[in-house]
């Protein structure tokens, strides 16, 4: 079947029969799809796709790995809801001359002034709308700090997760990212074919014998790659001190800029990570960053 919404729970209904099931990118079928959009263009499509021995499969979440993937989801969705709010209340704002510094933590400067009565900038219309913005955002910075919490404790009680969190650049938001998107990495070849999916390796547009190089290619799970970069920059400040930074960071950060240097980081993180949890070791600091 194609892996879309609801195949997972298909899938283990029909392998529950005593069938064998096989889940495809939709992706991956629409090279065989001759013309037109029918079930029968489809299935003959899928039939011919995996048919070939190169086809790559999707593999089968149970209902466990699927919640904890919900769980990451939904702290994904609030993250950009709060975002939203904050920004809007930023814009409105500076439309009545108030602004604040920049930072999230700076936006109950503005709340504060929403909620004074006798602050005649706001207009009494306007501190009504903006005050239900700022409750709803206090509302979801609750409900975030409830899911963070939920998070923390899941991951001290799973050793993989645990021992993922003493890579450097991964928290345990990360590290719980990685073991719900991810539930059976075994199911890539090397820690260079798991960086690939993350799309943290360069796209090649080659032909002949012309080799080149583009961007990353940006694939895969896009909230697992941001966190693994966003992990990568808050590490990048361990090179303002030479001595406790990395010879090759402190080499790429001479010749590339910085966002480049954090997503070399990341991609290295990625493989590192691959490496830890099919091993099933601990992770070793370097002697630079042990010292």
């Amino acid at each position: 079947m194609e892996a879309c919404g609801g195949a997972h729970y298909w899938a283990r209904e029909i392998a529950a029969l005593g069938h064998k099931v096989r889940l495809i990118l939709p992706a991956y079928v629409k090279p065989f799809i001759k013309r037109g959009k029918t079930d029968a263009a489809d299935a003959e499509g899928i039939c011919e796709a995996v048919g070939r021995k190169t086809m790559r499969f999707v593999p089968i979440k149970t209902a466990e790995q699927q919640g904890a993937t919900m769980l990451m989801k939904t702290r994904e969705l609030l993250v950009r809801q709060e975002t939203q709010l904050i920004n809007a209340l930023r814009a409105h704002m500076h439309e009545l001359g108030i602004i604040t510094a920049k930072g999230a933590g700076k936006v109950s400067n503005l709340t504060t002034i929403i909620r004074e009565p006798e602050d005649e900038r706001v207009p009494p219309v306007a501190r009504f709308a903006l005050g239900e913005l700022a409750n709803q955002r206090e509302t979801i910075g609750t409900e975030l700090g409830k899911l963070e919490k939920a998070i923390a404790a899941m991951v001290k009680q799973d050793p993989d997760m645990k021992r993922l969190t003493a890579i450097p650049g991964i928290d345990p938001i990360t590290a719980a990212s990685i073991r719900a998107f991810v539930p059976d990495i075994s199911g890539f070849k090397s820690a260079r074919h798991f960086a690939a999916w993350l799309g943290l390796t360069p796209k090649p547009h080659s032909s002949d014998a012309k080799e080149r190089l583009e961007g990353i290619s940006k694939m895969g799970n896009r909230a697992l790659r941001s966190l693994l970069v966003l992990g990568a920059l808050s590490s990048l400040r361990l090179a303002k001190n030479p001595e406790r930074a990395p010879k090759w960071i402190a080499g790429l950060l001479a010749r590339r800029p910085a966002k480049v240097v954090a997503v070399a980081m990341a991609k290295k993180t990625a493989r590192i990570a691959y490496a830890l949890l099919t091993k099933g070791e601990d992770y070793r600091k370097s002697p630079v960053s042990a010292a």
